[in-house]
C-alpha cells in the first residue's frame, strides 16, 4: 500500500500509518480470498487490467466490507510496467 485516502480510513478503521508499506493481500484480505485478489494484481502487473472485481476487505474491527476493485496497470513514460493502481469502491 502506498496510497490510502480518508474514505478508505473511514470505511476500514485503518489509518494511513496502519497500512502504508504493508501488503494489501497479505495483511488485509481474508484467507479464502487471498489467491483471487492476488491474481488480479499479478495480471495487472503483466498488463491485463481487471474491472469490477468484488471481494471482502477486513476492517480494523474484524468486520468485512465488500469492495469492488478496478486494477489498472501503471506504466512509466516509456510504457514499462511500474506498478498497479487499484481503485476500490464500497458496495
Amino acid at each position: 500500500v502506498n496510497v490510502w485516502n480518508q474514505c478508505a480510513s473511514q470505511l476500514t478503521g485503518f489509518t494511513i500509518d496502519d497500512v502504508m508499506g504493508k501488503n494489501l493481500v497479505d495483511d488485509f484480505i481474508t484467507a479464502e480470498h487471498k489467491a483471487a485478489v492476488s491474481e488480479v494484481f499479478v495480471k495487472a502487473l503483466r498488463g491485463t487490467e481487471t474491472a469490477n472485481f468484488g471481494f471482502p476487505l477486513q476492517t480494523k474491527q474484524n468486520a468485512r466490507v465488500q469492495i469492488l476493485l478496478n486494477a489498472t496497470t501503471r506504466r512509466d513514460e516509456k510504457a514499462r510496467v511500474i506498478g498497479v493502481v487499484g481503485i476500490g469502491q464500497d458496495i
